[in-house]
């Protein structure tokens, strides 16, 4: 398995932990983009220190964005989602990348507008949720992303933007954001009505596309997407890097959603794809969407494969260069390779990683196959025996045993309360976002210099 696709499986296994013990509920927090990690800068790829990195792109509102802002920017994409940082690659995310930014700017501007107030530390304690979900030392993500190019200030604005507008729409929606009880109802009525149809888990990727003479731009952006998702770019976090929608912050998981409930262009896609598919560009109102089914299922009726796992993580001190392993890194993977030997039962498998420091959780929670969002992960554990460590998987920041526990098919049940308030919620939010970008942009005074 390569790196990338071992990222890949620890987020997921993360992600899976920290939704607790329901595979389908909805995370709390804001999801805040990974960053690949660190490696050798590529030659002849220049970083924001370039002569031009000081040209104006474009002015919002007073605001300048510069060449050197949608460089690093690019680059960081282009790191999270495993592309090559080459001046080609750069070059074709430039368009995309310069839009975002625009966005990016203005509701940055309403955050501040409003007063609302996102501090150092909370900004602070999310990229320290970055490095320990990839399994880096605490403050060793600044100095793997200057070795790729990347200025750090370029992921401290996005993450600020982030939380910032989060806060925004809560002020937006105000007392539309408090779920009662006749709303649940209603659903749970409607969900009652609906056992038996179809239902899918989706998730999406949203380019908007504002000025009619852009959409050349925003397609050939999608296309250079959907190739990486295709090649084994993790959906969740391109979702989290370039989607314009508020569903970014989940990694792009629309949750279950019933046909009626998507945009009539995507749940015709949506009805003939096979699970695990990503999908073509697909025009809906105000933009180019990319969606990923995850699962079909029948509502009420659709059997799962319901899985209990167990994993132990080795860290490495510092990135791994596979030419020039250290002698901590190759004791390290050794460790783990005889762990893959040792580890009889799931007693063993916490047993070992407790002594190994818990760096990640031994017991991930109640695992449902099918919503796995990684497809190498989904196929990692489908192929596995119960009782049998996989061997060790290796990345830049560690390596990595995996044990399943136990395995059994279970109905689906009715979703609960709080399952139903949250995506009830989740709507919400995504409408409000998407209206008030719209009206920041029509408000709005721009200089579009181009790029």
């Amino acid at each position: 398995m390569t790196n990338r696709s071992f990222l890949t499986l620890i987020a997921a296994l993360a992600a899976i932990h920290s939704a607790g013990h329901s595979a389908d509920a909805q995370p709390r927090r804001p999801v805040i983009p990974a960053v690949a990690q660190p490696g050798v800068t590529q030659p002849g790829v220049s970083g924001p220190e370039d002569g031009n990195a000081g040209q104006i792109v474009a002015v919002v509102n007073g605001d300048v964005i510069t060449s050197g802002d949608v460089g690093n920017r690019g680059r960081l994409f282009a790191l999270s989602t495993g592309l090559p940082v080459t001046p080609e690659v750069l070059a074709r995310l430039r368009p995309q990348v310069a839009k975002q930014l625009v966005d990016e700017r203005l509701r940055l501007q309403e955050v501040q507008r409003r007063r609302i107030g996102v501090s150092d530390r909370e900004i602070a304690e999310a990229i320290g949720e970055i490095e320990q979900r990839n399994g880096m030392a605490k403050g060793a993500l600044g100095g793997s992303l200057r070795g790729q190019g990347v200025a750090m200030r370029t992921l401290i604005d996005q993450v600020r933007v982030q939380l910032g507008w989060t806060r925004v729409l809560r002020e937006e929606l105000g007392t539309k954001a408090d779920i009662t009880a006749a709303d649940v109802a209603e659903q749970l009525r409607i969900f009652k009505d609906q056992i038996g149809k179809p239902e899918f888990r989706v998730s999406e990727i949203f380019i908007p596309i504002d000025e009619p003479a852009k959409s050349a731009d925003a397609r050939k952006f999608a296309d250079t997407v959907i190739a990486q998702l295709r090649a084994g770019a993790p959906f969740p976090v391109v979702a989290a890097q370039f989607s314009q929608s508020q569903t970014a912050l989940q990694g792009g998981d629309l949750g279950w959603v019933r046909a009626s409930q998507l945009d009539p262009e995507i749940a015709s896609v949506v009805r003939e794809m096979p699970p695990g598919a990503v999908s073509n560009p697909v025009e809906v109102p105000g933009g180019i969407s990319i969606v990923s089914l995850r699962a079909k299922r029948e509502i009420g009726r659709d059997q799962a494969t319901v899985m209990s796992i167990r994993q132990v993580f080795v860290p490495f001190v510092g990135a791994l260069n596979p030419a020039a392993p250290t002698d901590q890194q190759r004791r390290a993977v050794e460790q783990a390779q005889g762990i893959s030997r040792s580890a009889k039962t799931c007693k063993d498998m916490e047993e070992a990683n407790q002594r190994v420091g818990a760096v990640r959780p031994s017991d991930p929670g109640e695992v449902r196959l099918e919503t796995v969002a990684s497809p190498q992960l989904r196929n990692l554990l489908a192929g596995m025996s119960t009782g049998v460590a996989s061997k060790p998987v290796v990345a830049n920041e560690g390596a990595a045993v995996l044990m399943v526990c136990s395995r059994e098919q279970k109905t689906a049940a009715t979703p609960t309360k709080e399952e139903i308030s949250e995506k009830l919620l989740q709507e919400r939010v995504e409408l409000a976002s998407r209206q008030l970008q719209r009206d920041l942009r029509r408000r709005a005074v721009m200089d579009d210099r181009g790029v």
